[in-house]
């Protein structure tokens, strides 16, 4: 059987390195601050999403790589685990390789399907087929922007899928794009400048709490960094529905001073009066989420991090307060071209 090319059957990609998908403008490196353009290199979020009439498995060509021991990326073996809606159907483990075929089962009925591949792994997708039917690409969904920090990346989330972006996509009937950098998430105003280069039908944007620790901000920085922030994006984006969603708790941090003498509670207050004042000037298409609220200490895993439970609660309350700015969202037919066969050889692979 001929290998398909992935591309039409990819779906959360914002750019792409030469044949790797990428999470920052490639053309834009030299701007990035380095633990943000670091974090950009893993494909979070990345899934394959298709149909599979007739098809008993579907073969995913693909190349994986594990960091060294001891590096925090370290982790189990890649799990490639497939979805149905919103249930997880079945997951393989497939050892670290050069190039492997992963084979998945898959249950009766066309589908759509999703396969969500490991991501620390930095998983790069070289071709994709059905065994025993066909594989088709599934149809694209409304494309949302997710921009964040470690939370937004899924940090403790036990898997992809269980990321709260991947919830609320599921939810809310959109394909996410995941924009989160552990670490990082400062308001970076190039990164503003790149999600407004971006096609996007919905915007999020959930930082602040790196702003508290990792590189220090006052309240009014914070607040004018928010609205330049989105100020930049709207250059892109004029009327796309934008929720800007404000620091979660972190009990260590709400009431303890930075080094600039600012709390969380009080970066999260300020975040808020900017969107308010962005509202209040006319941004009608603009909502803020308080994240105070949204969990509890139950749900913080080291204080910080949610687990999946806590994904799961932040999803709902981003879905309920996105839904409104959204429309119900009307699936896309899959691109004209469709899959690109290459008769006698593979699809075009690179350097890991």
């Amino acid at each position: 059987m001929t290998w398909l090319d992935p591309d039409p059957f990819l779906r959360g990609v914002a750019w792409r390195d030469g044949v790797r998908v990428v999470r920052a403008d490639p053309a834009d490196r030299a701007r990035l601050p380095w633990d943000t353009g670091e974090r950009a290199q893993l494909p979070v979020g990345v899934r394959l999403e298709f149909l599979a009439p007739g098809a008993r498995a579907v073969e995913i060509r693909c190349r994986t790589t594990v960091p060294d021991p001891g590096h925090a990326l370290h982790g189990p073996a890649p799990v490639f685990a497939l979805w149905r809606g919103d249930r997880c159907v079945s997951e393989v483990c497939a050892e670290p390789a050069e190039e492997a075929v992963v084979v998945i089962g898959l249950p009766s009925g066309e589908g759509p399907f999703t396969v969500h591949p490991p991501q620390t792994q930095s998983s790069l997708i070289l071709g994709v087929r059905a065994a025993g039917g066909r594989l088709l690409p599934a149809p694209e969904r409304p494309r949302w922007v997710v921009h964040g920090d470690s939370i937004t990346e899924g940090w403790w989330s036990t898997r992809p899928a269980h990321a709260w972006p991947a919830v609320a996509g599921r939810a809310l009937g959109l394909d996410p794009v995941n924009l989160g950098y552990a670490g990082s998430a400062r308001g970076e105003l190039c990164v503003a400048q790149q999600i407004a280069a971006l096609p996007a039908d919905a915007l999020t944007l959930a930082f602040g709490t790196n702003c508290w620790s990792r590189v220090p901000f006052s309240a009014p920085l914070l607040y004018e960094t928010v609205r330049a922030f989105v100020t930049l994006v709207r250059v892109g984006h004029p009327g796309t529905p934008l929720l800007l969603v404000s620091p979660l708790l972190c009990p260590d941090a709400e009431d303890t001073p930075n080094a600039l003498g600012a709390t969380l509670s009080e970066l999260r207050a300020a975040l808020e009066r900017a969107g308010a004042s962005l509202v209040r000037a006319g941004d009608s298409r603009l909502s803020v989420l308080p994240g105070r609220d949204v969990l509890g200490p139950e749900h913080l895993v080291d204080g910080l991090h949610p687990d999946d439970a806590g994904h799961a609660r932040l999803a709902a309350a981003v879905t309920e307060a996105l839904a409104p700015l959204v429309r119900a969202p009307a699936l896309r037919p899959p691109k004209a071209s469709g899959p690109q066969q290459r008769p006698g050889r593979g699809p075009r692979s690179g350097s890991p």
